[in-house]
């Protein structure tokens, strides 16, 4: 273990083997570390705060997180959690293993994440927000949950395994975003989409399915499904299962 003496750590706390914590951190009470994470400067982990239940905030193994990054008590991270700097996560998010958060992006917590998430920088995660595996939000992009601002309706979005939403767009509360489903840049989601379908606009409409987008490398093959050409970062019992076909999705046929 690894705790400059300018961090602070509670002797409640609960901190794995192999552990790093930076200079000007701070480990509060309800949190237990578990082994081979790294926490940089400036961070806070495990932050009290009244909506939490009491529950412990629970970082997985191997997990790395970022200078001046903010966790609240009473959430569950997997293994291999990864963020940028200057991260804020709520109270009462569970996520599964290797989520990747980005800079400057912020969870509202009461949210479900699975396994392989990756959310690029400056992303909002409206509470109560509903994520599958292997999804990809790409920057800027805004997950909503009041249908009616100001009140006190949440209606979380929920976005299904394998779905991109692009830089830039918006989904509005309650809306479900399809399994496989493509959201291009600048849209403004406002009703659930169709599984494998591309969507683009403001609101957005349907425009063809997946399987109509060629990737620009000169082969004219099908950009989607993704798994089929990109593995970067993935293990590779999942890049096996992908080729195997475990991935459920049809194969990008266009219509």
């Amino acid at each position: 273990m690894s705790i400059h003496p300018l961090a602070i750590v509670s002797e409640k706390a609960i901190i794995g083997s192999n552990v790093t914590i930076g200079p000007f951190s701070i480990i509060y009470d309800n949190v237990r570390i578990e082994d081979n994470v790294t926490i940089e400067s400036h961070c806070e982990i495990g932050v009290p705060n009244h909506l939490s239940g009491g529950n412990l905030l629970v970082i997985g193994q191997h997990s790395h997180i970022r200078s001046h990054s903010i966790f609240y008590e009473g959430s569950i991270f997997g293994e291999k959690l990864t963020t940028g700097h200057r991260v804020t996560v709520r109270e009462k998010t569970i996520a599964g293993k290797n989520l990747q958060i980005g800079t400057l992006s912020d969870i509202q917590g009461h949210c479900t994440i699975g396994d392989y998430v990756r959310f690029h920088s400056n992303v909002h995660i409206g509470q109560a927000s509903s994520i599958g595996n292997f999804v990809w939000i790409f920057p800027y992009v805004v997950l909503t949950n009041d249908p009616h601002p100001p009140s006190n309706t949440l209606k979380g979005v929920t976005v299904e395994d394998y779905a991109v939403v692009a830089t830039m767009s918006v989904v509005l509360p309650g809306v479900t975003i399809g399994k496989g489903t493509l959201v291009g840049a600048h849209s403004c989601v406002n009703r659930n989409t169709e599984a494998e379908m591309v969507y683009v606009g403001s609101p957005a409409k349907k425009i063809c399915a997946t399987g109509g987008v060629r990737l620009q490398d000169g082969s004219d093959l099908s950009a989607y499904p993704w798994v089929n050409h990109f593995n970067r970062g993935y293990p590779e019992s999942v890049i096996e299962a992908w080729k195997r076909g475990e991935h459920g999705l049809t194969g990008g046929q266009s219509t």
